[in-house]
C-alpha cells in the first residue's frame, strides 16, 4: 500500500528547534510567509508584524474576522515599547515584573505598526515571550511578530505542535516544535490607554499578582464584535462538540458518550461510565492550566465523546483563567 502523500507532505512541516530550523523559519518571514511558532502560553501561528501583506495571511489562514486585533511579540521591553506612542509608568513596573512572560499590555501605536495588526485601533498589545525557542526566533528576525494562537478562528488553541499540524495541516509550511507549552493559558492582556488599567482578559499570569502592583483592576466585558484586544469575544477556544458547564457533579449525566474534564477528587465522588480527563488529580492550578486545552482536545477527538461537561474551577489563581475560556467555550 502507498503511503498518503497528502499526510506524508504535512507532517514534514514540523520540524524540531535547531539553529538551522531558525535559520529557515527567518528565511520564511522575511519572504512573507506565515509559520508554527512554541511560546510559553500557546502556540502561535507567526508573521512579519510590520509587513500588512503578510498580517493579511494569518487572517486568511485563521479565518479571523479581521475585527479581531492581534499581539505582536518581540524580543524585549525596549523593543516593544518603542512600538508604542506613549509609555506610562505602570506599562514599565509590569514590564519589569513580568517580562519575559504570559503578560500583554496594549498601548497608543506608532503609526510604523499597520492598522491590520491593530484592527484600525489607535492602540496596540504587545508582548514579550520567555520560551527560548521564541526568544531564538525574535532575535534572528529582528523584528515584532505577530503570533495569535496557530489554530481556526474560535477553535481550541494549540498547545504542541502537533496540536498545530492537526489543526492547519499544510496551510504553514514550516512548524517549530519547542515541546509542549509549560503555561498553557494564552497570556493575560491589560489595557493601559485610558486612566486607569482595564483587565480585557485573564490569563497565564495569576491576577492577584498582578493586582499586587496596578491595585485593583476593572474587568472588560465580552463583547461580540469589535474586541478591543484579542480573547475578549463571547465565543472562543471551543471545541466542535457541545461544551455544558455545571456546578454539581450529579449535574453530569451518568452515560458513556459523555466526556469529562474533571478537577482535583471530583472524579471520586462518582462511578463515571464516560470518558474523563482530569486536568490535576492534586487540584493544582498550574497543573490544569497546562492541560486544559490539550485536554478539551482529546475528550473533542474522542470517537465514543458527543458532549463534554465540565465544573467550574476555585475562582482565584489561574482559575479564573481557565473558568473565563470555558465559558466561552460553552457560550
Amino acid at each position: 500500500m502507498k503511503p498518503d502523500s497528502t499526510h506524508a507532505a504535512q507532517a514534514n512541516n514540523v520540524v524540531p528547534e535547531s539553529y538551522e530550523a531558525i535559520l529557515l523559519a527567518v528565511k520564511l518571514l522575511r519572504e512573507g510567509q506565515v509559520i508554527g511558532m512554541p511560546t510559553e502560553t500557546v502556540y502561535g501561528l507567526a508573521a512579519d508584524g510590520l509587513n500588512a501583506t503578510a498580517l493579511a495571511r494569518i487572517f486568511e489562514i485563521k479565518q479571523r474576522p479581521l475585527f479581531d486585533p492581534l499581539i505582536l511579540h518581540t524580543v524585549n521591553a525596549k523593543e516593544a515599547f518603542r512600538l508604542a506612542e506613549r509609555v506610562p509608568d505602570i506599562a514599565q513596573k509590569l514590564a519589569d515584573r513580568f517580562w519575559p512572560g504570559p503578560l500583554t499590555l496594549v498601548l497608543p501605536k506608532k503609526e510604523i505598526v499597520p492598522d491590520l495588526a491593530t484592527s484600525g485601533l489607535p492602540s496596540v498589545a504587545l508582548r514579550v515571550p520567555v520560551h527560548p525557542g521564541a526568544q531564538a526566533l525574535l532575535r534572528s528576525f529582528g523584528g515584532p511578530l505577530a503570533a495569535p494562537s496557530a489554530n481556526r478562528f474560535g477553535r481550541i488553541s494549540p498547545t504542541d505542535a502537533q496540536a498545530v499540524q492537526a489543526e492547519l495541516g499544510d496551510a504553514v509550511p514550516l512548524i517549530l516544535d519547542g515541546g509542549p507549552c509549560e503555561v498553557g493559558l494564552e497570556s493575560t492582556v491589560i489595557d493601559l490607554t485610558g486612566e486607569k488599567p482595564l483587565l480585557l482578559r485573564a490569563g497565564g499570569i495569576p491576577l492577584e499578582e498582578i493586582e499586587a502592583i496596578t491595585g485593583p483592576l476593572e474587568r472588560a466585558t465580552p463583547v461580540d464584535d469589535h474586541p478591543l484586544a484579542p480573547g475578549q469575544l463571547k465565543h472562543h477556544y471551543a471545541p466542535r462538540k457541545p461544551l455544558k458547564l455545571v456546578h454539581e457533579v450529579g449535574d453530569i449525566p451518568l452515560q458513556a458518550d459523555i466526556g469529562w474534564l474533571a478537577f482535583g477528587a471530583q472524579i471520586s465522588a462518582v462511578s463515571f461510565p464516560g470518558v474523563v480527563e482530569n486536568l490535576s488529580y492534586i487540584g493544582d492550578l498550574r497543573e490544569a492550566a497546562t492541560k486544559l486545552f490539550r485536554s478539551l482536545r482529546r475528550l473533542d477527538d474522542h470517537p465514543q465523546v458527543s458532549t463534554l461537561y465540565a465544573i467550574p474551577l476555585p475562582a482565584h489563581g489561574l482559575g479564573l483563567a481557565i473558568n473565563e475560556r470555558l465559558e466561552r467555550a460553552a457560550h
